[in-house]
């Protein structure tokens, strides 16, 4: 190898497999539980055991649902869940 393909090599991002059975269902999880805990269990645990304002609560609430949401519709556009 050259030594512009060696850096090439070391810039590039390291993609995640989503060939892997590992990786499809831990994705998949990930996006349920921030569609389903992020406005809920999340929000509970920041108002009453963390004691933050009920303001910020909902919205990183509202935030974990998104990014949740996105998540999904990433691993569907990809065809990872049918």
């Amino acid at each position: 190898m050259s030594e512009e393909e060696q850096k090439g090599k070391r810039n590039q991002l390291p993609r995640l497999n989503l060939d892997s059975k590992f990786w499809k269902t831990f994705l998949f999880v990930v996006a349920a539980f921030l569609i389903f805990a992020g406005p809920t269990y999340v929000v509970y645990v920041l108002m009453n055991v963390l004691d933050i304002s009920y303001v910020f609560s909902m919205i990183s609430g509202f935030a974990l649902f998104i990014v949740g949401l996105v998540l999904l519709w990433y691993l569907i556009k990809n065809k990872v869940v049918s």
